[in-house]
């Protein structure tokens, strides 16, 4: 959505603006259009809404746009060599939210959170058959919060990727682009978290917990069951100090939630359970206790 409105405020043309189709949305499930869709319309640009953007009359309706240059930010179909070569100049971009080789896929801002890396960056990027694995022409880095959670860097990162994006085709238009082809060697794969991935497995140790809450929080959210209840960890902090407690054992001390791992105390800071919002973990324990000395429950 920021490329978009990044594009729209120039210099360079948008001729036209590929969404996915109106989807049900909303507790009355009406058909609506997309944010981008929306946006597009405001401005007066024509739009495409393909189920299947390979489709002829899909392809065909692209090459009636007559544009120089595709740009594709998270699109979420598979694009095919008619699509992928159809523009003027035989290519689409891409600003992959990573420093490529690192983190191709569907999750880069999740997988490098949880790597525990100091900075990330977006890359742009040509687009072709494997995922991510392109030439790149332009790379904007940027540092990791200590606390910044995969939400708040995809955030930031989004903006990011508009300006990067919006600096590539510049640096296309005018013929000065250098494109770089990825060592492959150095690339690792970042692919899609799932909900069954948010269980907290307290036999690891605790400073990679706490990343792993930051990684998947908002989606699709880290968790530990008490008492057959889901509840969800929003924040938290790690403890480097020793203790005899098995794996999974709460303590309480100093009002401080802490639970035991095989190295250290994950620290919840803010607790959601099904239903509820996110709380502070003291105002969330006067709702839902939690003893000193509770066992929690242990993935299989």
């Amino acid at each position: 959505m920021q490329t978009l409105v990044r594009l729209l405020a120039g210099p360079h043309e948008v001729v036209g603006v590929v969404t996915q189709p109106d989807r049900r949305r909303g507790r009355g499930r009406k058909a609506s259009p997309s944010p981008v869709a929306e946006c597009a319309a405001a401005a007066e640009v024509p739009i495409l809404r393909p189920e299947r953007v390979g489709d002829p009359e899909s392809v065909e309706a692209l090459r009636a746009l007559d544009a120089d240059l595709g740009v594709v930010v998270a699109f979420g179909q598979f694009l095919p060599k008619t699509v992928r070569e159809l523009p003027r100049l035989g290519y689409l971009v891409n600003g992959h939210a990573s420093i490529l080789p690192r983190h191709r896929g569907a999750a880069p801002i999740a997988h490098a959170i949880l790597a525990g890396e100091s900075k990330t960056g977006v890359s742009v990027m040509r687009v072709e058959r494997e995922m991510d694995a392109g030439p790149v022409c332009h790379v904007v880095e940027t540092p990791i919060g200590p606390d910044e959670n995969a939400g708040e860097l995809e955030d930031r990162l989004a903006a990011v990727a508009a300006d990067a994006i919006a600096t590539g085709l510049t640096e296309i238009e005018a013929g000065r682009a250098e494109w770089t082809e990825q060592n492959a060697s150095a690339a690792t794969i970042a692919p899609k978290l799932e909900p069954a991935d948010g269980r907290l497995d307290f036999r690891l140790p605790a400073d990679e917990l706490a990343l792993r809450v930051r990684g998947l929080t908002p989606r699709p959210g880290t968790y530990f069951v008490l008492d057959e209840e889901r509840i969800r960890v929003v924040r938290a902090t790690s403890r480097s100090e020793a203790s005899a407690d098995p794996p999974g054992r709460v303590c309480v001390r100093d009002e401080e939630l802490r639970i035991a791992t095989a190295r250290g105390s994950l620290v919840p800071l803010v607790l959601q359970k099904p239903g509820g919002r996110p709380t502070p973990v003291d105002a969330f324990r006067r709702g839902r206790p939690i003893p000193d000395g509770t066992q929690l429950e242990l993935p299989q």
